[in-house]
């Protein structure tokens, strides 16, 4: 099962990245001011996954990526993938997995687990 990963950018804002059974990011979320705007993003994203949209892109120098959004809006940005059938199984693991994966909060100097 994969993870919500909380924690800081060097600009002191928050964000998440969703990491795949075998501990490899799969997207990014945007950046947050405060932390408990991440934490319910998490949870409305868990919550409405069924909904998003996975816009698939392909980069310049050839490698694949998707832009998740949820409700019209970007909502993160996937790792870049060599081949379109890794990105699909990226997306895979995020439909399978999301609503039910836990989250970390990396973001402070005490590690938080939750459900």
């Amino acid at each position: 099962m994969g993870a919500f990963v909380i924690s800081k950018r060097y600009n002191d804002e928050y964000k998440f990245v969703f990491t795949s059974r075998k501990g490899k990011v799969v997207f990014t979320s945007l950046s947050y001011e405060l932390k408990f705007e991440c934490e319910e993003d998490i949870e409305k994203f868990k919550a409405t996954i069924e909904t998003a949209d996975f816009l698939k892109f392909k980069s310049s120098g050839g490698k694949f990526y998707f832009k998740l959004m949820l409700e019209g809006n970007h909502f993160a940005t996937s790792r870049k993938y060599t081949t379109s059938l890794r990105l699909q199984k990226g997306i895979d693991e995020i439909v399978r997995y999301g609503s039910n994966s836990e989250v970390l909060d990396f973001s402070g100097n005490d590690f938080i687990f939750s459900d």
